[in-house]
Order: C-alpha cells, then sequence, then structure tokens
C-alpha cells in the first residue's frame, strides 16, 4: 500500500457498508465514503464524505482526485453491474468488487445458470430460460414437465424479483401472467425447478481462484414472525459459534465452498477477467440434495452483520492480499461466537411503509448490552436519526450460543424508539427447532 495509512474509498451507504467500515476501521487507516444518502455510522467513521447518486461517475472522479485512494470497496450490487469497477480501473483505483463481465453472476440469473451448465457446476437446479417473444404455451408446457416452480426476473431486483408458485402465485395461470409483467419490461425470465428444504448464505472473499470463507449464516426474508407476510430486503439473520448451522454440517459446507471454487474459475474462463471481491451463494439443502439458488457479488445485507463483527485476521489486510493475489498466503480467523442481527424497520414495511419518522437511538446502552448496531437507510438532520421508506437499523447480539445472542439482541431493540417494528423471531430456539424439525421431515437429516 502507498504510504504509511492506506487510505480506503468505501461506495454505498447502508447497513452493510456501516458493518464494513467498523471491521475497516479496527486497523489504522483514513476511510473515504462515497454515498448516495448519508449514513451516520459510516459518516463518523470517515476521514471525509461525497453524498451523490452512485453511478454519477463525474462526482466519483472528482472525489477520487481528491483523497487519492489506494483501492475502493463497492457495498452494494446496483454499482458493480452497472461498471463501477471498470471506471475505477480506468482511473488507477484497484477495487474489492468484480468487473461489470463478472457481476453478471448476481445481475443475470441466467448468465449464472448458463455458466453452471456449461462448466458442469455441481448444485444445478432444473431451469430453463424464456425470453420476452415466448409464447405462453411454451411456458405452460414447461410447468407441466416441472411440476411447481420458481420465476425469477433475470436482472436485479433488490431481494424480491423471485416468485414461487403455490405461494406467491397460485396457478399456472398467474405464473404466466407474472412472466408476461417481466417481458413487458424487456426482461428474459428463468423458470427453476421449485425444491423443498433449507437455506443458508456461504460468503467468501475471492481473489482468481483463491477462495477464503467466513461463516454460514441463515437470512430470514419474510417480514413478520414465523415466516409470514411479504418477501424483504431480509429481516435478520443468525450464526453459530462453531461456525455451521444446528441443521448444517460441515461437509454440506466443504461441498458449497467447493461449489464457489469451481464457479470463481469457470468465472476466470468464460471471461477472462479474475474474481475479485465477495461470492456468496445462497444455498439450499433440498431433498434432491444441495443446490445453489443464486449468486450475490457482495455481501449480505444483513449477513455482512454476522460475519464482519466476527474477524480476528484485520479486514485491511484481507483486502490488500486480494488485491495484490495473495489471498492463499493468508491465515483468516473468526472468533467462535454465535450472532444474531434483527433489523428494525419502519410500520407497514414492505409494502406502504413510514418515512420521514424521527426515531431515538440510546446508543450507549445497545452498546453495553453486549449489542451492536449498524445504520441502514435512514438519514441524519439536526442530530435526529430520520427514517426513509427501507430498513432502518441492525442489531446484532454477540455471545458464546445462539440463545445468549437473541436474548442480547430483543434487549438491545428496546433501546430504540419510534415507529418501527421488528421479528422477534429471528435466532430464537423455537424458530431454529422449527427449521431442523422440517429437514426431518423431508428425510434429510
Amino acid at each position: 500500500m502507498v504510504g504509511k495509512r492506506s487510505k480506503v474509498l468505501l461506495v454505498g451507504q447502508g447497513a452493510r457498508e456501516h458493518a464494513i467500515a467498523k471491521a475497516l476501521k479496527r486497523s489504522d487507516l483514513e476511510l473515504y465514503a462515497f454515498m448516495k444518502a448519508k449514513n451516520p455510522g459510516i459518516a463518523k467513521l470517515s476521514t471525509k464524505v461525497k453524498i451523490a447518486k452512485l453511478n454519477d461517475y463525474g462526482a466519483l472522479e472528482e472525489f477520487i482526485s481528491d483523497v487519492h485512494p489506494d483501492f475502493a470497496v463497492i457495498g452494494p450490487e446496483n454499482p458493480l453491474a452497472e461498471g463501477i469497477v471498470d471506471f475505477l480501473q480506468d482511473k488507477g483505483v484497484e477495487s474489492i468488487g468484480p468487473m461489470k463481465t463478472n457481476a453478471r453472476v448476481e445481475a443475470s440469473k441466467s448468465f449464472t445458470r448458463e455458466l453452471m451448465k456449461k462448466y458442469n457446476i455441481p448444485g444445478i437446479i432444473e431451469f430453463k430460460v424464456f425470453q420476452p417473444d415466448s409464447k405462453d404455451q411454451d411456458i405452460i408446457d414447461y410447468i407441466n414437465k416441472l411440476g411447481k416452480v420458481v420465476v425469477k426476473r433475470d436482472g436485479l431486483a433488490g431481494g424480491k424479483g423471485v416468485k414461487l408458485m403455490g405461494e406467491h402465485l397460485k396457478g399456472i395461470d398467474e405464473v404466466v401472467a407474472f412472466c408476461k409483467e417481466i417481458f413487458q419490461q424487456g426482461e428474459p425470465v428463468v423458470l427453476e425447478e421449485l425444491l423443498v428444504g433449507e437455506e443458508f448464505s456461504l460468503q467468501c472473499f475471492v481473489s482468481g481462484e483463491d477462495i477464503i470463507s467466513t461463516p454460514i449464516a441463515q437470512d430470514h426474508k419474510r417480514a413478520y414472525d414465523g415466516d409470514q407476510g411479504p418477501n424483504t430486503g431480509g429481516m435478520g439473520s443468525y450464526s453459530a459459534e462453531d461456525h455451521l448451522l444446528p441443521f448444517i454440517q460441515a461437509k454440506i459446507v466443504e461441498e458449497a465452498k467447493d461449489i464457489i471454487k469451481k464457479s470463481a474459475k469457470a468465472i476466470k474462463e468464460e471471461t477472462g477477467q479474475d474474481y475479485c471481491g465477495i461470492l456468496y451463494g445462497g444455498f439450499m439443502l433440498s431433498t434432491k440434495g444441495l443446490k445453489l439458488l443464486e449468486y450475490n457479488v457482495r455481501f449480505g445485507d444483513p449477513e455482512a452483520m454476522n460475519v464482519l463483527p466476527l474477524l480476528k485476521t484485520p479486514l485491511i489486510d484481507i483486502f490488500s492480499a486480494m488485491i495484490k493475489k495473495e489471498l492463499a498466503t493468508l491465515k483468516v480467523e473468526f472468533e467462535q461466537k454465535a450472532t444474531v442481527c434483527k433489523y428494525l424497520v419502519p410500520e407497514g414495511y414492505p409494502v406502504s411503509p413510514k418515512k420521514e419518522e424521527p426515531i431515538d437511538v440510546a446508543v450507549e446502552k445497545i452498546l453495553n448490552e453486549g449489542a451492536d448496531l449498524f445504520y441502514s437507510s435512514v438519514s441524519e438532520l439536526e442530530g435526529k436519526i430520520i427514517t426513509t421508506s427501507s430498513r432502518a437499523i441492525a442489531i446484532v447480539g454477540i455471545a458464546d450460543t445462539i440463545e445468549q445472542a437473541e436474548e442480547i439482541a430483543e434487549k438491545a431493540t428496546t433501546y430504540v424508539k419510534g415507529p418501527l417494528f421488528h421479528r422477534k423471531d429471528v435466532g430464537t430456539k423455537a424458530l431454529i427447532q422449527k427449521r431442523i424439525d422440517h429437514l426431518k421431515e423431508l428425510n434429510i437429516l
């Protein structure tokens, strides 16, 4: 790195980016944040902040010529899909995050499925891609062949572009109607076999063909307790002290790592470019074995808040090794602790969220409880924290067991006052038991 103190440019303004900022700032470095809205937590940790749209490359160029960062870390998926890393590389700034052509593993569901098929990567699901000019009958025939299907928008949809037949879509007519809705936007649709099982997230640091995995976690997409209600960007997540989950064994995680490793190699072969960034697989342990549901080209939000606080190895060292292609030489360690993350979100979220409401956050009390907090979609006005229409604050409990971490997180949520709600069941014994029972019923455990 140039100079004595590294200068790191962080792009993004959510809780995930706040978690990255906190992990980086455990080392002596200068942080420069490029955000579309002022995240109070990130701003506090930064030497300098620039507020602009993340695709405003003019503002970005001005900022980098002012601060001369050693490298950049790109938090969210949209700028990666749009080619922000290509732009930064042209300006001589290396980045943690894939170039546009490699970001397609998240930005295009069809690209990922075709890649897995071409390179014979395990964990593939039965699928077919339908273009906007597809005939209704072809869709109907494919559904009849597979039985129930999952309908996926090909492009990015903020975690909300997937609908399940029998749950969100009642019958074949509704599936066809949803496909047509997507076709009207000029986008292909990927239809996949609907699997049953339990999901988990595996996030990996990737540099070329070298990967280092982080503890696995389980996210909760549904808005309300008991896995009820509409899908969201994620209401919370948990991880266990042994870095597995009570229903996911070490050999399954090894299989998942192998899939990610083979995918990183395939990406290089397909595009001619090394993948440098985070590759996070959404996996399902199903009745048909371990399957890859999707790839994300960045940390999960909320799963970043489960793994980054546990890092014993300085994050700056990991990122530097990735850029220098020396990741394989690094020993990365995590604390043997459990974590539970609970998201506080505006009342009415995600359908008709209350917004621009002031909330009172007793930061010291939360920290004294043994919890941590990460600001998400909030702004700061005259010293007050104001909500937007999306998730507001992530509270994370860290302890020796999931049960203790859940108690810490739940108690800490009481120190945030305002028109917010959260899922009280994330990380609870009852919810985890439900997952175990589910897999037992399916004869998987």
